[in-house]
């Protein structure tokens, strides 16, 4: 628990609620809407900030926007005609997300500045508590909608608590620093600092990029829609859907080089090269940024300014990690010292230990982050044993490199609405808790799928794999319609049902 809360700060009307929900992304929003326009179920939706949109709210930095295509990475059920370009600006996404949640009428659920700082299952209530800053909130279910690109990572540098000059990371991005006229180092080259990078290189003296691993980047393609484009989209909603479709199915059909079938990483490895050659002309520079592991291991980056940014005159390359910082002078891995003024991490996020799990107890206090201790995992990438009554969505094995997370949180959605239909027909003191063994059987077999694919077999380190235990525990290791097919209808039998007592199987409860 990091922080304090009492029971009664004040009396809220949805302090004692069905559902409580924790996080206002995609995953949040969504799960909110569909038990508002599904089920009679009372529910409060704790946000830690102050307004819902999770990444996108969080994520301001120069040039930020969405690497899977708009009309994709959107809901189904709050399909937009309307978006200004084939890969949508950060700010239009969050725009979005406020307009569902305002159409859907969730607003007055909504509770902003209720960061979670603990939420313990009570084995005798048999309910849920969840702790805020400005008090606590009791549900029968949880739904744990906190995401796994939440909370920014910064590496251990030695020396970078004296740094003299300004440090911010690309999701916290400070807009009143100015950064006209300085020197400016991003530390890393992944898919935020690729779009950083391009977005200020006009602007600064000197940008120094620290590259630790060079990444495989391919086409953007990106455009505005034309007015008679979004005109038609607006007047026939099958033309968005049929569009959307069309997306998808291109995305899956990338997955094919990540699970190394030859012809398709040759393809896919010939793309991100050629265009590489396309627009590197220095050889030093394109040896540089040639990657040395396989396609499809790291993830994929789409950009057309990335590497001709590069070859600006004012922009170098140091083709190795941050290595230590004295004073204003930054060294590389490989030696090299840069003196400067601003250091801006594009470092990623706290991806395999994710923090919200230590903050999550179940049976007899058992802490979700020490169950995760050597790795995190759950059932249908949805529920663990020992947390009865709770919902994981945007958690372990839900990650894609190919395709669109806003349709794995939906196939989650389904999947929760469905077991909690299931338990209505059951009486209400009745928990529901997935069997332990079905939740390791289903861990091994993601895991026996990983091994054939890039990310574990393509001869790189990436943020997909817990170090922990050499596994991709945050990476769905197949197609994308693949989850939906397994995982989003939910079936009683692998779960235990009872009084708090571990005593029934879901099957038999059923008959």
């Amino acid at each position: 628990m990091t922080g304090t809360s009492t029971p009664t700060d004040h009396h809220d009307p949805l302090a004692e609620v069905d559902v409580i929900i924790v996080g206002a992304g995609f995953a949040g929003v969504g799960m909110a809407v569909q038990l508002k326009q599904n089920t009679d179920l009372d529910f409060v939706l704790l946000e830690r900030a102050q307004d819902v949109g999770g990444s996108w709210r969080d994520n301001t930095y120069p040039g930020v926007a969405c690497d899977v295509p708009s009309h994709l990475y959107s809901y189904s059920f709050a399909m937009n005609p309307s978006w200004s370009r084939h890969f949508s600006p950060g700010s239009e996404i969050c725009d979005y997300i406020r307009s569902v949640a305002a159409e859907a009428g969730i607003d007055s659920a909504l509770r902003f500045g209720h960061e979670m700082l603990d939420a313990r299952w009570d084995d005798t209530a048999l309910r849920w508590t969840v702790g805020t800053p400005h008090g606590e909130f009791t549900g029968r279910y949880l739904i744990a909608a906190t995401g796994h690109l939440t909370d920014p990572k910064l590496p251990p540098i030695p020396g970078l608590e004296d740094f003299d000059g300004t440090i911010m990371h690309s999701a916290r991005w400070d807009h009143d620093v100015s950064l006209r006229g300085k020197r400016v180092g991003v530390v890393g080259s992944g898919a935020s600092a690729i779009q950083v990078i391009p977005a200020i290189a006009g602007e600064v003296d000197e940008l120094v990029v620290f590259q630790r691993t060079p990444a495989y980047v391919i086409p953007r393609r990106d455009r505005a829609f034309t007015t008679a484009e979004r005109r038609q989209f607006q007047r026939d909603e099958a033309s968005v859907d049929e569009f959307r479709r069309l997306i998808f199915w291109g995305g899956d059909y990338q997955f094919a080089a990540r699970r190394r079938v030859p012809q398709y990483i040759s393809e896919a490895e010939q793309i991100a090269l050629n265009h590489l050659d396309s627009q590197v002309s220095d050889p030093e520079l394109k040896r540089k940024l040639t990657p040395d592991y396989e396609i499809g291991c790291k993830r994929i980056l789409k950009s057309d300014d990335y590497y001709p940014t590069l070859e600006r005159p004012n922009v170098t390359l140091e083709d190795s990690a941050l290595g230590r910082v004295e004073g204003s002078v930054a060294t590389s891995v490989a030696g090299n010292g840069h003196g400067l003024d601003v250091l801006i991490f594009a470092t990623g996020f706290e991806t395999w230990d994710l923090p919200s799990a230590h903050r999550i107890h179940g049976h007899d206090g058992v802490c979700l982050g020490d169950q995760w201790s050597t790795g995190m995992q759950a059932f249908n990438s949805t529920t663990v044993h020992n947390f009865p009554n709770m919902f994981l969505i945007n958690g372990p094995a839900t990650s894609l490199g190919h395709n669109s997370i806003v349709y794995m949180i939906e196939a989650q959605i389904d999947y929760v609405l469905g077991a909690l239909r299931w338990m209505s027909t059951l009486a209400d003191d009745q928990v529901l808790e997935v069997d332990a063994g079905r939740e390791h059987a289903y861990a091994e077999s993601l895991h026996e799928n990983a091994q054939l694919t890039a990310q574990l077999a393509g001869g790189c380190s990436s943020w997909y794999v817990d170090p922990r235990n050499g596994k991709a525990t945050l990476s769905w290791p197949n197609f994308a319609h693949t989850f939906r097919d397994d995982c989003a209808t939910f079936e009683p039998a692998p779960y235990l049902v009872s009084s708090g007592q571990r005593e029934t199987s879901g099957f038999a409860a059923a008959l």
